[in-house]
């Protein structure tokens, strides 16, 4: 049986956390997750944040499960009615109007960046980080594209909900790459 190349923030295999510890992870990553999402610039339909930048960087550090779990958390935190999405936002409205697609996209893009990180698309390896980040965050522009274009018609859904957002989305995955390279640094000169 082979190692995976990194070993996620969580589950690493010589020191297997507790769940309280686990739990500690889950309110520090949707504490930070719900920090970017007040890092935004409020664009119509849908605002410009660093959520994703975030998702994807929990993705990465917590490893595919935690880290989906700690995406799930937060979005179960803001479907009952806890500010924590961009602007504030919170309730049932986030996740039956615009931005539904994206929201239901995060867990999904979060758990794929984990399961890459761990099989080395991470920051030994910051070309392959970029990679998988752009990837990752690409499933979010299509799945949100793909909602909004239900409500508003597939040409404003690519005009409003993708194009806007593809520099943005660049930027981020290669501010994530160079954040997980500065993390895998730091992991490796304390190992």
């Amino acid at each position: 049986m082979t190692q995976p190349v990194a070993a996620p923030l969580a589950l690493r295999p010589a020191v297997a956390p507790s769940w309280q510890r686990q739990m500690l992870l889950v309110l520090g990553g949707t504490a930070v997750l719900t920090a970017s999402s007040y890092v935004s610039i409020p664009l119509q339909p849908v605002p410009v944040s660093m959520q994703t930048f975030a998702v994807l960087m929990v993705g990465a550090v917590y490893g595919w499960r935690l880290g989906g779990l700690t995406v799930l958390a937060w979005l179960l935190q803001a479907l009952v009615g806890m500010p924590v999405l961009a602007g504030g936002a919170g309730g049932l409205a986030p996740f039956m109007g615009k931005t539904a697609g994206y929201l239901l996209a995060f867990p999904l893009a979060a758990m794929l960046m984990g399961w890459l990180a761990a099989r080395g698309w991470d920051g030994a390896r910051p070309l392959r980080a970029f990679w998988a980040m752009l990837l990752c965050t690409t499933l979010i522009l299509l799945m949100g594209g793909a909602w909004l274009g239900v409500l508003i018609g597939a040409d404003k859904g690519w005009q409003f909900g993708v194009l806007p957002f593809l520099l943005g989305d660049v930027l981020k995955s290669a501010l994530g790459a160079a954040t997980l390279a500065l993390w895998h640094g730091v992991r490796r000169r304390r190992a």
